[in-house]
């Protein structure tokens, strides 16, 4: 080899020593390069397959409980997506793809391990800003009454404790009480447990003291300790016609000595659910078992669900804003026809197209929107409890709920879903 040809091999095994260099470093950018530039080339094309993909995975959870880690890698794969490509801080972008940009960014946090409770703050931070809210009161923490409402035998005698609370408070400030049977959820620590004894504590919002919704779980009979859980759902009026609510469980301990000691879930170590999973409304109506309420207790329920309607339009304070999830089931499917068309419903419901989305809007009690609970939601609407006020017969609840289903879930290119419509950006003429 000629002396002339040494610097120009030499220079080129420093660049090529180079580019390894840079590749061993950088792998991410230069990987992730070539797909962003496409991105941002045809940006409706890949926006449109990430929808697809996520209401996919979002129905196939919904579904099937066996689907949840599908779901959440697809989430985590759009998410790390829109970051790598820095799509948010693209104007264009995010200008044309509001909706889904600010839906993947709520999804993918709720994914985080601080943020069990699918809030936009650290679940401590949550526990630590609302605490004065969602205490327990005083007088249900007594040894007493805690060894009493922890076995279904005992239960009545929990029941005598409240009336003699009652007996010192003025009629208007008067626990609302009763025991039932769930119709749908077990408590978190035990699925199988559907035995409750809800105590509506009456608030002062002069005050700024919430209604407390306290719910113990009870233990079938003849079964100690089976059932750890007490959940407080605290309602608090706000401004302009608007409802705070705030949410956490309670694990008991029951010590060999007979102890019974509370404290909360999350401080346990135990983690939490996703609040707005199954809490759209905020506090929830009770609709229990039929049987499982005594006669002397039935028109309590009436009473509790009475109360239940004078939280008007739920709001999870600074910790969520809902309207970031879209409109919900039985909203309007671009022109599609009403969810109740071709049922035999009366024509005040069909004919109008009223639905979940007549009540169940960002200024009613929350739309029905992903995530949500099938189990929940299959039970009000199979089960007979929505839309209140109709007689429908089983088949027609069974076509009913398959009808909103689809019409939320759909992905079909030339009609939409009401969920992969508002994602596109389809829905801000309507909404």
């Amino acid at each position: 080899m000629k002396r002339s040809q040494l610097p120009f091999f030499s220079g080129c095994i420093l660049l090529q020593a180079v580019a390894v260099v840079l590749y061993l470093v950088f792998p991410v950018a230069i990987a992730a390069g070539a797909p962003c530039d496409q991105i941002k080339v045809r940006p409706d094309a890949w926006v449109l397959r990430r929808v697809d993909r996520l209401v996919l995975a979002a129905r196939a959870w919904y579904e099937r409980d066996a689907a949840q880690r599908f779901y959440e890698r697809t989430i985590d794969g759009i998410a790390s997506e829109v970051e790598k490509c820095r799509l948010t801080q693209d104007a264009e972008f995010k200008s044309r793809y509001q909706e889904f940009l600010g839906y993947v960014a709520m999804l993918a946090l709720a994914r985080q391990p601080d943020h069990e409770l699918g809030f936009n703050v650290p679940d401590r931070v949550y526990f630590a800003e609302t605490k004065q809210y969602v205490e327990i009161p005083d007088f249900l923490l007594t040894e007493t009454f805690l060894r009493a409402v922890s076995r279904y035998e005992t239960l009545p005698q929990a029941k005598a404790m409240l009336r003699q609370i009652n007996s010192a408070r003025a009629p208007d400030d008067q626990l609302l009480f009763f025991s039932y049977e769930s119709r749908h959820l077990g408590t978190p620590d035990n699925p199988d447990s559907y035995r409750r004894l809800l105590i509506v504590v009456p608030g002062n919002a002069a005050l700024r003291i919430p209604e407390k919704w306290v719910q113990f779980g009870v233990p079938d009979p003849g079964r100690r300790g089976s059932v750890r859980n007490v959940s407080v759902v605290a309602a608090l009026a706000g401004t302009e016609g608007t409802t705070k609510v705030y949410f956490k469980d309670y694990f008991r301990s029951y010590g060999r000595n007979g102890s019974i000691t509370i404290k909360g879930r999350w401080d346990l170590g135990y983690g939490d659910d996703n609040c707005a999973q199954c809490h759209k409304s905020g506090v929830l109506p009770i609709f229990p078992v039929a049987g499982s309420v005594s006669s002397d207790e039935q028109a309590m329920v009436a009473t509790v669900n009475s109360r239940f309607r004078t939280y008007p339009q739920p709001r999870f304070d600074r910790y969520l804003d809902t309207t970031k999830f879209g409109p919900g089931l039985g909203s309007v499917r671009n022109s599609e026809a009403a969810p109740f068309a071709g049922l035999t419903l009366p024509l005040s419901l069909g004919a109008d197209g009223k639905t979940c989305a007549a009540c169940h809007h960002a200024e009613g009690l929350g739309a029905l929107n992903w995530p949500m609970d099938r189990v929940l939601i299959s039970s009000y609407v199979k089960g007979g409890q929505m839309p209140r006020g109709f007689k429908l017969t089983v088949a027609e609840r069974n076509r009913l709920y398959q009808r909103l289903i689809q019409d939320y879930f759909a992905i079909d290119p030339a009609n939409p879903g009401i969920l992969k419509g508002w994602l596109l950006g389809r829905r801000r003429a309507v909404s």
